[in-house]
């Protein structure tokens, strides 16, 4: 059965780094597309980034300049390094990867950014 974990969240101050991860157990294969979300609470669910093992890459405006998500083939792990934290970075963030054709979802790391 494949699970799928993110790691690396934590409290961080504003202009703060952090580097989160996202990695796949219990499959061979390889995470094709890794995408980032992040829910602050009350909200919905809101992507911020994608990645495939091909290279292309896409991020939503609001992260631009400010999150880079990669993924480390050799590992099969899934990065987002957000620079520059702000305060409305604050909420749980999810990884949705694809592995042959099928999605799975991560249980989410809290980043929290406060002084």
């Amino acid at each position: 059965q494949v699970q799928v974990g993110e790691s690396g969240g934590g409290l961080v101050q504003p202009g703060g780094t952090l580097r989160l991860s996202c990695v796949a157990s219990g499959t061979a294969f390889d995470m094709n597309i890794v995408a980032w979300y992040r829910q602050a609470q009350g909200n919905q669910r809101e992507w911020n980034a994608t990645r495939l093992r091909a290279g292309a890459y896409n991020y939503a405006d609001s992260v631009k300049g400010r999150f880079a998500v990669s993924i480390d083939n050799a590992k099969n792990e899934g990065i987002l390094q957000i620079n520059n934290l702000q305060l409305e970075d604050t909420g749980v963030y999810y990884c949705k990867t694809t592995i042959r054709t099928r999605e799975y979802w991560g249980q989410g790391t809290q980043v929290t950014v406060s002084s």
